[in-house]
């Protein structure tokens, strides 16, 4: 029986393809940590202001808000392998772009600011497309939650060791060295690419206009009252709470008079205590109850804020880090576990990339207002106010969430056959 579940555990690797995609993703992933914490100090070291580092986190994430709508549509439309092979590319350019800048000594903050928000226009069609494609590249549509559970633990991997050698390389090194090997990390998703056997793309007949498809995807939210209410959730938590990251380099620099290894180590922990949240997530028990659990992580969430917010004591604070990334990573993979178990296969593309919507567009909003309440009141209260209000939140969705059987996790369950299949119980 031990030997069976381990088998379970790691069954979406029947699939030749899903491998190919996971190991493709997993080295672009470390890169992408790398390049964003390099970023965030890059432009700390030049300005010293909180509010500047909510706008950085702004400009890459907020593109992703206004245009992924989009980029479900064409997710639903068009040929997925064809346009995840055109964003890494493109997303290659624009790390060897920050690279050469940086490496070359010839960079002013709207440079960094101005490809920061390409990039997010890239994911504004990467992500809805490589999320829908994970139902392709699968040998089982059963080995979904399997599948989602493996790509959220290696995320999770990518930003507990990312940021840390990132710290390391920025120190040594510099920011260009960090850039660098990033592009070079996306050479390993188009290797996984071109090795992908996929059955022939028959084009859908496109009846529709893009902007009839874009109100359709609403108002099937709009009638899937389980679905919704998670959007709204994560989309309030998305604004008020999550952004606490936007802090952390004024954590590593001032409160603890650290450099940039110092804030590769934090979040490193945070990505550590999101490790610990995905082990925990693939680990619930039969019967699970999906949105208990995410109330409960973002309760979790708001207790490691308000006890980080102003601990003085560096390996103490670490583990309430660990504390927070353990909260926050479990509210997305639960979140998206949901979405994509729930929704119809014709409208993934587009719910994931409402979902996408209500995270990226809530995120770099709550930089920015979190940037600039930090600038009035100091990183530790701000950090204890929304604590706080992870507190509140999970309080006031308590009876709206209404746990209902129907929506419980997916899990797994052996037949007398010993072969797993899927039920929601």
């Amino acid at each position: 029986m031990a030997g069976l579940s381990k088998v379970s555990m790691f069954k979406a690797f029947r699939s030749l393809n899903y491998t190919l995609y996971f190991g493709g993703r997993s080295v672009s992933q470390f890169g992408t940590w790398m390049q964003r914490t390099a970023v965030v100090w890059v432009i700390y070291s030049l300005t010293h202001s909180a509010f500047m580092l909510g706008l950085t986190i702004f400009a890459e994430q907020f593109p992703s808000f206004l245009l992924s709508i989009f980029g479900g549509i064409a997710a639903d439309r068009y040929n997925r392998y064809k346009i995840i092979k055109i964003t890494q590319i493109a997303s290659m350019i624009q790390a060897s772009l920050l690279a050469i800048l940086v490496i070359t000594g010839h960079y002013v903050i709207w440079e960094i600011l101005s490809l920061s928000i390409i990039l997010g226009i890239i994911n504004a069609f990467d992500v809805p497309a490589r999320q829908a494609m994970i139902h392709e590249v699968l040998y089982d549509e059963a080995d979904l939650p399997n599948a989602l559970s493996l790509t959220s633990a290696t995320a999770s991997l990518a930003k507990l060791l990312g940021p840390a050698l990132s710290g390391l390389i920025l120190e040594k090194f510099g920011a260009g060295i960090c850039f660098l090997l990033n592009a070079a990390s996306f050479g390993g998703v188009m290797v996984s690419l071109v090795f992908m056997k996929l059955p022939a793309h028959t084009p859908q007949k496109i009846k529709k206009k893009v902007f009839a498809e874009l109100l359709e995807g609403f108002d099937y939210i709009r009638k899937t009252p389980s679905m919704g209410m998670i959007f709204l959730m994560l989309a309030i938590v998305s604004l008020l709470v999550m952004p606490y990251d936007t802090l952390i380099p004024v954590y590593a620099k001032v409160i603890f008079k650290g450099n940039a290894a110092t804030f590769g180590y934090i979040t490193s922990f945070i990505g550590l205590g999101a490790v610990c949240g995905t082990i925990f997530l693939a680990s619930l028990k039969k019967g699970a109850n999906l949105k208990k659990h995410l109330l409960g992580s973002t309760i979790i969430l708001g207790i490691g804020l308000i006890a980080f917010s102003h601990v003085g004591i560096f390996s103490l604070a670490m583990l309430f880090a660990t504390i927070s990334g353990f909260g926050t990573v479990a509210i997305g993979t639960i979140s998206n576990i949901i979405i994509q178990s729930e929704s119809a296969s014709h409208m993934r593309g587009r719910a994931i990339s409402i979902m996408i919507m209500a995270m990226f567009g809530m995120l770099p909003l709550g930089s920015l207002l979190v940037g600039a309440i930090s600038q009035k009141i100091g990183a530790p209260n701000t950090l204890l106010f929304q604590g706080v209000l992870g507190l509140i939140i999970a309080a006031a969705f308590s009876n709206l969430l209404r746990f209902s059987r129907t929506d419980n996790i997916p899990k797994l369950q052996v037949d007398e056959a010993g072969e797993a299949i899927i039920e929601k119980i």
